[in-house]
């Protein structure tokens, strides 16, 4: 059996991760998250000047279950690369700090418009 016949929302899902090269799955909006983690993943890609793509998943409850399942990652925000899961709020920051998310983007050819 597929994934998209396991969760509705999985086409959904997998359509947005393909189609926005950095991706974000969070509860809000980036002009309103509502919730700390989900602000401070936006504050980071904002801050890096990245183009990014959200959904909020407190509009759909099918997307808040089916995006933990889509992951097999209990928590949100979620965000994704290139169709590629990096991780929620804390490995966001830890990449960030480190340098590793500049360099994730950089190697996948994001275009940065901010520092």
């Amino acid at each position: 059996m597929s994934q998209a016949t396991e969760n509705p929302a999985f086409a959904s899902i997998k359509t947005a991760v393909e189609e926005n090269p950095v991706m974000l799955f969070m509860k809000g909006t980036a002009m309103f998250p509502q919730c700390g983690f989900s602000a401070r993943v936006v504050q980071i890609l904002t801050h890096m000047g990245v183009p990014f793509k959200t959904a909020n998943v407190l509009e759909d409850p099918e997307l808040r279950d089916g995006i933990k399942q889509f992951s097999n990652w209990p928590t949100i925000p979620q965000l994704y690369v290139k169709g590629e899961f990096v991780g929620g709020c804390d490995i966001v920051t830890e990449m960030f700090q480190s340098g590793e998310l500049q360099t994730l983007f950089d190697q996948n050819g994001i275009a940065r418009t901010g520092a």
